[in-house]
């Protein structure tokens, strides 16, 4: 038993001691500086600014096709990308540049087409999924839904 212990003991300060390199030496100072720029780029994020992110139709007869532009602007520091956009129904279509890239500073537009289907006061929603910090950008669009052929111009008070 005296053995087995002494034996242990041995091994283990032969392994505590065996390993003292000195780590500083093996760091390398270009693979720091690449390192360090790629953190920096990591960090530089679009930034997605809209001109409005709700667009009030008025009075609208149903049926009737309506459209509308959402400008915007990448504030932010890296390239801007759109990777889908979806509406809260099939009556509004969002048509955007998908997958392209847009510069910091330059705008882009998104077009909004809605086919004035509902009744009454209705309000859709589209979110645009981008590769910003939020992620997700919720743009809105309502119109007062007229029946068609009654010539009524909004919601009675």
């Amino acid at each position: 038993m005296k053995r087995i212990f002494l034996t242990l003991s041995f091994a283990s300060v032969l392994v505590l001691f065996s390993c003292k390199e000195n780590a500083s030496s093996k760091i390398n100072a270009e693979n720091v500086e690449v390192a360090a720029d790629r953190d920096a780029a990591a960090k530089s994020l679009p930034v997605m600014s809209f001109d409005k992110v709700e667009h009030d139709f008025g009075s609208i007869e149903q049926n009737s096709p309506q459209e509308t532009i959402f400008t915007f602007t990448n504030t932010g520091d890296a390239p801007l990308i759109l990777t889908d956009a979806k509406s809260s129904c099939g009556c509004t279509i969002p048509e955007y540049p998908k997958n392209t890239p847009i510069a910091p500073g330059e705008t882009g537009k998104m077009v909004v087409k809605f086919n004035g289907a509902g009744q009454n006061q209705v309000t859709k929603t589209i979110s645009v999924s981008a590769n910003t910090s939020k992620g997700t950008e919720t743009l809105r669009i309502k119109a007062f839904v007229n029946p068609k052929g009654t010539g009524a111009l909004g919601p009675v008070k």
